[in-house]
């Protein structure tokens, strides 16, 4: 099975028979392309006419291309002569999906433990063997390290036995790399007052909780129709978001309270 974190394989290394790998279509010939495997060092495998498609093949151009990414099944593998035969018809487009998609986790993983080797000027070789096998094992894949270190810190790094001065560099290369997107949530606050310039004690109210606002959270609030109000919540996930709300009702309920209001609140989902 491929090593799927390191830069390289040895050349010992083969694909288990009945495996999906990723190959770039390097030469066509009449009778079907060598296919280099991307994560086997570059070997390169068969693909046979007769394996492209289910259907009559009356020019294989029309199918394959050079330098085309392909999805492929292993079918039969012999280190001896330096066979790997590939099918791209028996490959479902479901497992082409997913295939895809944890193949370009794989790239990304890589790419950013790259940019943390450069950075504290060790080899990707030398980074992966201390520390990137440990981290797979730990997270399941590379990119997901780097996927929970832009939402949670480098604390889950460091709780795990990484230096902490290192457990900052992958911090930074992950906050760089990764963009969340904000999670926004929604509440309502009811606040009645019986005082004439009641209205201006409510706009206070909701100036304060908007106060709450900074590089990491927005908070924005504004009437439905009195006397309910809508405190809306953006921020890079769901337990900032969240904290920031309820802080936001125990702000307004504390500011009412005090000039003899009443305050309800709902958290919407």
């Amino acid at each position: 099975m491929r090593n799927i974190g390191g830069s390289r394989l040895s050349e010992e290394e083969w694909p288990g028979l009945n495996e999906l790998v990723i190959g770039t279509v390097e030469t066509i010939t009449e009778y079907g392309a060598y296919v280099r495997l991307d994560e086997y060092g570059g070997k390169k495998g068969f693909l046979h006419v007769s394996e492209i498609s289910s259907s009559w093949v009356r020019n294989i151009r029309e199918h394959i291309k050079e330098d085309m990414k392909l999805v492929l099944r292993v079918l039969r593998v012999n280190p001896s002569k330096n066979l790997i035969d590939l099918s791209l018809r028996r490959v479902s487009e479901k497992e082409k999906e997913e295939e895809l998609y944890y193949w370009k986790r794989r790239v990304k993983g890589r790419s950013m433990l790259k940019l943390v080797a450069d950075r504290i000027g060790k080899t990707y070789d030398e980074l992966y063997a201390n520390y990137g096998r440990r981290l797979e094992a730990h997270f399941g894949d590379l990119y997901e390290v780097f996927h929970r270190l832009s939402t949670r810190g480098p604390k889950i790094l460091t709780t795990i036995g990484i230096p902490e001065d290192l457990a900052q560099v992958f911090y930074e290369v992950a906050t760089e790399k990764i963009k969340q997107k904000p999670v926004k949530i929604r509440g309502t606050v009811e606040i009645t007052t019986l005082k004439p310039d009641g209205i201006e004690d409510i706009k206070e109210a909701l100036m304060k909780a908007e106060r709450l606002s900074n590089e990491e959270v927005t908070v924005e609030a504004y009437s439905i129709g009195a006397p309910r109000y809508a405190i809306e919540i953006s921020a890079g996930n769901y337990k900032k978001a969240q904290s920031t709300l309820r802080e936001a009702f125990e702000l307004i309920e504390k500011t009412m309270k005090s000039r003899g209001g009443t305050v309800s609140f709902k958290e919407e989902h």
